[in-house]
Parts: structure tokens; sequence; C-alpha cells
């Protein structure tokens, strides 16, 4: 299996599988003499692990990250930086009634006809669990551009959305476990969360995602557009079916005079359609973006599928899971984010 680095100038090569011993990972390119903030990276860890409150899975998983090498005395040594998360919690045996069926919309079919052989516990490396990877190097890359603030958001669950009616709190995001910047509506997408739940099923939603302070000049035109990175790190997290940056699909409606971001005399513009970004370079302005997540795959509800033989089948699933992955995939979006900026600005550093 190839593919598991991810950057350019800052590099994660991560490693692991959900059932397996331990999941971790080596990040490169961080430059030498950065204080890390060590609780900020559990923090991160924290807000995206397993249990955390009765709308997410129940799998209890402390993750605590061991930091292998290229850290000493508290700050970066230049050299790869190598950490490592125990798995604590794996439950193998929920999974054994589909060691030989493809549930619906997982990796299993696919994985198989690739590799001819899949871990089906848990998915296996396809598991989100690999995303606590992406959250500690993301952490990381916060630590190299602290002057620029990443915040996502849900934005919708279902058909419950922010709109005119719902004002928006940022400070509300991490009060709720819905991580909703309305109050209101958190309490809404939490009952319907929960009704979801109860009836087997599951329901996806949209997360929102604002970059501030970033500086102009991020991102290489041609094949190392700003947007276009951001649009594949979004892309690559599990359960992700869209991304859409600036205007994103309601500009088609606009006439080129309405959609046009006049610059005023101190540089910004008077409008933001093109989200913070224009010809894949960033232009100083607010960075805003949307992720469309799917359903969580795995229904406590029967399906019609097939097994190795072709077999006509019914599964079932059967153990832990999340109704709804949006409240946990917050950070997620924003380590991905980080990891992308942080990338474009070591980039810029070294071509200048």
């Amino acid at each position: 299996m190839a593919s598991n680095t991810f950057g350019k100038q800052l590099q994660l090569t991560s490693f692991g599988e959900s059932h397996g011993v331990s999941i971790g990972g080596i990040i490169d390119g961080v430059p030498a003499g950065i204080q890390l903030d060590f609780e900020a990276i559990q923090l991160e860890l924290d807000r995206r692990k397993p249990g955390q409150s009765s709308i997410v899975t129940q799998r209890k998983e402390s993750d605590v990250v061991h930091f292998k090498s290229g850290v000493f005395e508290g700050k970066t040594t230049g050299m790869p930086i190598g950490f490592e998360i125990k798995n604590a919690d794996q439950k193998s045996k929920d999974y054994g009634h589909i060691k030989d069926i493809y549930r619906p919309s997982h990796a299993d079919f696919t994985y198989t006809k690739k590799y001819g052989e899949r871990d089906y516990r848990g998915g296996g490396r396809s598991s989100a669990r690999e995303t606590a990877n992406w959250v500690v190097a993301g952490a990381i890359a916060k630590q190299i551009i602290p002057e620029i603030e990443i915040s996502a958001y849900t934005f919708s669950v279902g058909e419950l959305s922010i709109n005119d009616e719902y004002k928006i709190d940022m400070s509300q995001i991490e009060k709720n476990p819905v991580r909703c910047p309305n109050a209101k509506l958190a309490q809404q997408m939490e009952t319907y969360i929960k009704q979801i739940r109860k009836e087997g099923d599951t329901i996806g939603g949209q997360v929102k995602c604002i970059i501030n302070n970033v500086p102009i000049g991020l991102g290489d035109p041609i094949f190392e557009k700003l947007h276009a990175n951001l649009a594949k790190a979004m892309m690559t997290i599990n359960a992700v079916k869209g991304f859409e940056y600036g205007s994103g699909f309601s500009g088609t409606t606009l006439k080129g005079s309405q959609h046009n971001d006049e610059i005023l005399s101190n540089q910004q513009t008077k409008t933001n359609f093109s989200g913070g970004i224009q010809g894949g370079i960033s232009n100083g302005m607010p960075i805003e973006f949307t992720v469309a997540f799917k359903p969580v795959a795995t229904l406590m509800k029967a399906q019609s599928s097939i097994d190795q033989s072709n077999k006509q089948v019914t599964v079932e699933g059967k153990g832990r899971h999340d109704p709804c992955v949006v409240p946990r995939a917050i950070p997620i979006v924003e380590a991905m984010a980080a990891l992308v900026l942080a990338d474009a600005f070591l980039i810029n550093k070294i071509n200048r």
C-alpha cells in the first residue's frame, strides 16, 4: 500500500490500523527550535477522541500521544518527529460477522479487490481511527504558524442548518457536544442525532472552516494552488463527499459584476467571494470553505450485500459507531487545514 505520506516540505507519513497495537507517524520538515506546547497537542487529540459524549461512538481510547524522536528539552531539533498512540479498547469480536462480507458503502470491497487482503476489524487502515495521526501532525503545524487562526464548526446536521435566524457565537463551539456556534440550534441538532441513533440509522452534515490572519502569498499557481491543496486535504478525510470555498456553487447564480471582489486602498477586498484565495494564492482575506460529510456507512439496520463468493447476504452493523461524524470531524478539518497552510508557509520561506 503506497500513498501514506501527505505534504511537500512538511510531510506526515502515518502507520497503523484501527485494531492494531498502535497508530502513529513520522513528521518531517519541522524547523528546529520550536518550543512545543504538548498540552495543546493533547487537547486537540482530546477533541477528536471517541467516547466524549452520548452522540458519538462509545469506544474508550485515552489517545495519549508519545513522542519518540525529534524533540529535545521540549524543542524541535529539526530531525524527524516520531510519535505513537496506543490502541486500548479494541473489540475485534464485534466484526467477526463481516469477515467475509462486504459492508455497503465501506472500503471492504475495494480494498479486497485492490490488495487481495483486508483487515476487517474496524475497517483496518480505512478506519477514521487513522485521523488521530493527522490531528497530532496538525497540532504541531498550528505551532509552526501560530499567527494564523483556524476555526471550524458544525454548520449543519441533516436539514438543520445555520441561517439568518441563528446568531453565530464562536465561543459556543466547545460548549456543546455538537460543536455548533449557536446554543439553541446545537440543542436541536443533539436531539436529532440521538433520535437518529435510536432508529439505528445515521445522518450527515457540513463543517464550515474560517481561517484568519493568513499572509498574502501562500500557495503556488498551476499545480500547487492553495485551494486545490485544501480540497485534497479535506477530501482525504473519511466520509467527505464535497468541498467548496468562497462563493462555491452559489457563485454560479451571480453575474460577474456581482461576484468580483473590488480591491480597496488598504489592500483588502470589499467582498470575499474569492474565499481568501485568488489565482491559487492567498490574498490576505479570510479563507472560508465548507466540507460535506455523508451519513456514516455502518447502520444498525439490515442491508443487502454480497460475500466474497458473490453470494447475496444480509448484513447488519454491530458494536460502537458514530451516528453522525460531524462533531468529531471539527478538529480533523482544522488539522488538515493547518498542515496545508504550514506546508505552504515553509515552501515560501525556502523559495525566498
